[in-house]
């Protein structure tokens, strides 16, 4: 063992100074042929042969080349007589041939590990790369919104088209569903039956603005309306159909009479777990009366019969509305130039002759139950002249996105409203004891207020528009006093539009209004006649520069509706405009939507969790889109 282990390491072997001394060499090769194999597997060798007295006594004498000599010899003499055989021990030279055929089976084996190793760690590090490779190439990249603009139709008078704003394909970006309508003048038939107008609904990729899908509808679309899991309603004239926000086929449809409001949804009253819907109509049976009408949620059809409402006064539509007291009643807000409220548990009752309502019902609030005027009706709001707008004091509530969802009605309606008169007197209303906190007089209001935090008291405030004279005049107004906070003037754009807000993380908001060219601060302007063609200016306005204003776009178009959408994953607003541009020659004008991405990180306020990352720096804003950096200083 020890010369094998000489020989491996290429060491010289040890000398003995006389026979008989230990030598401990010589004691371990002479040590058992078992223990030798057991080491050996660890040190490969070619077959050496047994060794014989004489050969240990020439190790003794130190006679190392000789050794080795004699050594190599008598290896040579064993592979002759074939395996190592002698006649001192053919079993020695046996085992030593084993020796050298395992050594040599342990170096493959060796080999073989190494092999498997190696192939363990080169393998997976492979399949990783491919799959990275294979994913980068594979997957689409998240989809960034853009600036587009499509054309979905003819302008039949300027009106504002019904739309709302879904997730219809599922790539997390807000889609638009918009109203359409084209006018076929190739049809001499139809022309001559007066019935040239084709009306249809039309759904819009929000991030090119293709059409995904197009439905055509038998009358003008009143409203569009959409809810989880995914699905949309829509309200012609007398009719109520669902369709699939994902490709426009029709779930159900059933007639509803004239409706004359948007659906509310309220809680489950049939227990299908489909929450139900509920909208106002003109009773068939008085003219003009109006009615509330449930409807199931699942399959359109009505619940009992309409409920009819004895309402004396007139004036324009408001609601109805759903609201969520703070104990869990739930009321209905309507009225016809004042605002007045009903149990929705008496509206179930009279709609289906029952006693018994669903759980949901049960609750009343002895608060509210004290305003009763008659056996159903409670007053909530009215004044000398008519009730214009009624809305809830709430920032950031998306006014067109339309969702149509219980959670989202609840959260607007736990909080005091703003009630705006013909005259323009604004007023908020308390709604844990329907008080009037304050009153402010304003002249010439056309349009809602829109809703958002200017200063830092943690109360909504009011951005509010007032014309007259060519003179266009916006204020932001404390919602906690009713204070004028910010106010500035432009030349009157001709255009009837409401503003926007956005809320931030800061809790501030921002203000975009549509308006002519500003004003200089010092005037004494009496009337201004505007220029021509009439420049409409978007701008933007963020409570921590007061002093400036930016321009985000102009157009000579005119300005239907808008709204803003919101892109949660990449933290990205667009403004999304419903212009009419008209055409050379005879015909109608076209119809176009245009959006315009900030490409800035912010949120739809439509939930308080969502809210932009603050812009500390209002030029910022806007990065990568083709939104101008015109700034207007007002001194």
């Amino acid at each position: 063992m020890a010369t094998a282990l000489s020989r491996a390491l290429k060491l010289p072997g040890k000398k003995g100074s006389e026979l008989g001394e230990y030598d401990p060499l010589t004691q371990m090769d002479s040590e058992d042929d078992s223990e030798e194999d057991d080491l050996v597997l660890n040190y490969p060798r070619n077959g050496l042969a047994s060794h014989s007295h004489s050969h240990a006594a020439t190790l003794r004498l130190g006679q190392e080349e000789a050794e080795l000599q004699e050594e190599d010899e008598d290896e040579e003499d064993a592979w002759r007589r074939g395996g190592g055989k002698d006649r001192r021990g053919e079993t020695g030279g046996a085992a030593d041939e084993g020796v050298g055929l395992v050594s040599e089976g342990a170096g493959q084996k060796a080999k073989v590990r190494a092999a498997v190793r190696t192939a363990a760690f080169v393998v997976p590090l492979i399949c990783a790369a491919m799959f990275v490779l294979l994913f980068a190439f594979l997957l689409p990249c998240q989809q960034r919104r853009k600036e587009w603009e499509t054309e979905v139709g003819h302008i039949g008078g300027v009106i504002s088209p019904p739309m709302a704003l879904w997730d219809v394909d599922g790539d997390g970006v807000e889609d638009l569903l918009i109203a359409a309508m084209r006018i076929n003048n190739s049809s001499q038939q139809i022309s001559f039956l007066g019935n040239s107008k084709e009306y249809s609904v039309v759904a819009l990729h929000g991030v090119n603005g293709s059409v995904i899908w197009n439905r055509s509808l038998k009358e003008p679309l009143s409203s569009v309306q959409c809810s989880a899991p995914n699905t949309c309603l829509l309200i012609t004239l007398t009719h109520l159909s669902s369709v699939n926000a994902s490709t426009g086929k029709k779930l159900w449809e059933v007639p509803a009479g004239e409706v004359v409001s948007q659906a509310v949804a309220v809680p489950d009253l049939q227990g299908d777990s489909v929450p139900d819907l509920l909208i106002a109509t003109l009773s068939p049976d008085q003219e003009s009366a109006l009615s509330l009408a449930l409807h199931s949620g699942l399959t359109g059809s009505l619940i009992g019969q309409l409920v009819n409402l004895n309402l004396t006064s007139q004036g324009k539509l408001i609601g109805p509305m759903l609201h969520e007291t703070a104990v869990g009643a739930y009321y209905i807000l309507f009225g016809l130039g004042s605002v007045d409220a009903m149990s929705l548990r008496d509206v179930y009752k009279q709609a289906t002759g029952r006693t018994t309502v669903p759980s949901s019902l049960s609750v009343k609030d002895p608060v509210w139950e004290k305003q009763r005027k008659n056996n159903s009706l409670i007053h909530i709001y009215s004044s000398v002249d008519h009730v214009e707008y009624f809305l809830p004091l709430v920032a950031g509530v998306c006014n067109n996105h339309n969702n149509l969802d219980t959670e989202s009605s609840r959260n607007s309606s736990r909080s005091d409203w703003v009630s705006v008169c013909v005259n323009s007197q604004i007023s908020v209303i308390r709604e844990r004891d329907i008080h009037i906190t304050w009153t402010i007089n304003s002249s010439s209001m056309h349009s809602r207020p829109a809703i958002g935090h200017f200063n830092d008291d943690g109360v909504p405030d009011l951005l509010i528009q007032q014309s007259a004279n060519g003179v266009r005049k916006v204020q932001i107004i404390d919602g906690a006093q009713g204070q004028n906070l910010w106010e500035a003037e432009f030349v009157c754009p001709h255009l009837v539009l409401e503003g926007s807000t956005i809320l931030t993380t800061s809790g501030q908001s921002v203000f975009l209004f549509w308006a002519g060219d500003p004003l200089p601060a010092s005037k004494n302007v009496t009337k201004v006649s505007p220029p021509e063609p009439v420049l409409r200016r978007l701008f933007l306005l963020h409570p921590a520069y007061p002093t400036i204003l930016q321009e985000l776009t102009s157009t000579t178009d005119t300005a239907l509706t808008a709204t803003v959408s919101y892109d949660d994953e990449q933290k990205d607003v667009s403004y999304v405009v419903v212009v009419s541009r008209p055409v050379s020659g005879p015909g109608p004008g076209a119809q176009l939507v245009k959006s315009a991405s900030t490409s800035s990180s912010g949120a739809c306020p439509s939930d308080a969790s969502e809210k932009l990352q603050d812009t500390e720096q209002v030029q910022d804003v806007h990065t990568d889109t083709y939104l101008f950096t015109l700034i207007y200083l007002f001194r």
